[in-house]
């Protein structure tokens, strides 16, 4: 990088994790549970016999835990092996079983790609979508979400929060809209679970264990009842029918043990990270021109900020702060191909190129933070002058 390389003491230190809102380091309660179940529940929790029977009380103790933190029913919890198997399987359930209501689909225009992808499958299959947008805060207008609700109309999904932004939908009013409409509702809980509490009144949720500090691997379904749903999979014996495969019994008994511990530290927790997500949201606006801060400043997770800089690639950046110790991420967030534009921040109309997204893990600490922003200013610095960019 020649005269704009970064001097040593820059690169000094241990490395950083920031992007808790992909992956959040597995909590020390999943680890201690997680090896005292693969000890114990490795049998088939559906046979009869005394380690199936023990088994089967690890992984039903398991789903009463997940059960009581989101404030259901445990015989409406099922698990999956991922979030996005959950969201596949809650929305093309729901929708094959309201057929006979119609074949409307309802979602947001900044939903995680999981969602998103189903309803173009649902589209191809003869469907119809409605896409509500959002403000320049990423936000659902409620009144808007309910305009969209139609007779024919099967299902409606809304996030509880934005993955990429952070800001928190209005889940309450869209609840209250699709109860009068007689629509059951989805919510993409991934990035909300765990760390906020997620408003009541929805049909279907979906969340992801390794986004709260669980093991990857397990996901989390769950059907309230009266809600009508059926598999869009051939039949299976498991998971009360919901969930086709052997159960990850280890898995469940970690992901509960890490959402009963990360709900618990919440009240403690949650104000620390929003203190220090304040901080970057004051900070590089006023250490970094031509930069914009996107998300609601108010409505928005505890733990997640997201800015866009004019005039410096994504990619760069993201390899630049890589090398400064600090592992963040950059450009959408749910793509495969982090290069992609972020349909997120195309559907807020605000700077799409540039961005970087900060989550900050459970037990981040404030020296890192202001590393992170003692190192950034600098950072972009030198990339502008290396892409020839000229900020005045």
């Amino acid at each position: 990088m020649g005269t704009d390389a970064a001097p040593p003491s820059e690169m000094a230190g241990e490395r950083v994790y920031f992007d808790a809102a992909s992956s959040e380091p597995l909590h020390p309660a999943a680890r201690e549970a997680l090896l005292s179940a693969l000890e114990s529940g490795w049998a088939d929790p559906a046979r009869l016999y005394g380690l199936a029977r023990g088994s089967r009380i690890m992984l039903d103790r398991a789903r009463a835990q997940v059960a009581s933190v989101l404030g259901v029913r445990p015989d409406e919890v099922s698990f999956t092996s991922s979030g996005t198997q959950a969201v596949h399987l809650a929305m093309l359930g729901a929708l094959r079983a309201r057929r006979r209501a119609g074949r409307h689909l309802v979602v947001s225009a900044v939903e995680h790609s999981s969602v998103l992808h189903t309803a173009e499958a649902h589209e191809r299959e003869g469907g119809e979508v409605t896409v509500v947008g959002v403000d320049r805060d990423g936000r659902v207008d409620p009144a808007e979400f309910a305009a969209a609700l139609r007779p024919d109309t099967a299902l409606a999904c809304l996030q509880s929060a934005n993955h990429e932004v952070g800001t928190l939908q209005p889940v309450a009013e869209a609840a209250e809209a699709c109860r009068a409409a007689g629509v059951p509702l989805f919510v993409d809980a991934a990035q909300s679970v765990g760390r906020v509490d997620v408003p009541d009144g929805w049909s279907l949720l979906a969340a992801s264990a390794h986004k709260w500090g669980g093991p990857p691997g397990v996901g989390v379904l769950v059907v309230r009842k009266g809600v009508r749903w059926r598999s869009p999979l051939p039949e299976d014996e498991r998971e009360r029918r919901r969930v086709p495969g052997f159960e990850n019994v280890p898995g469940a008994v970690a992901a509960a043990a890490a959402l009963a511990a990360l709900r618990d530290e919440m009240s403690v927790r949650a104000p620390r990270l929003s203190e220090l997500i304040g901080r970057i949201r004051d900070r590089v606006p006023r250490t970094i021109e031509d930069v914009q801060v996107v998300g609601h400043p108010e409505r928005r997770l505890p733990h997640l900020v997201t800015f866009s800089c004019l005039y410096v690639p994504g990619e760069a950046l993201l390899t630049e702060l890589d090398r400064l110790g600090f592992a963040v991420s950059s450009g959408s967030s749910c793509t495969a191909d982090t290069l992609r534009p972020s349909h997120v921040l195309e559907a807020m109309g605000v700077i799409t190129h540039g961005n970087v997204r900060v989550s900050l893990p459970r037990d981040a600490r404030p020296a890192d933070v202001d590393r992170f922003l003692q190192v950034l200013p600098d950072a972009v610095a030198r990339l502008r002058r290396a892409a020839g960019a000229s900020v005045e």
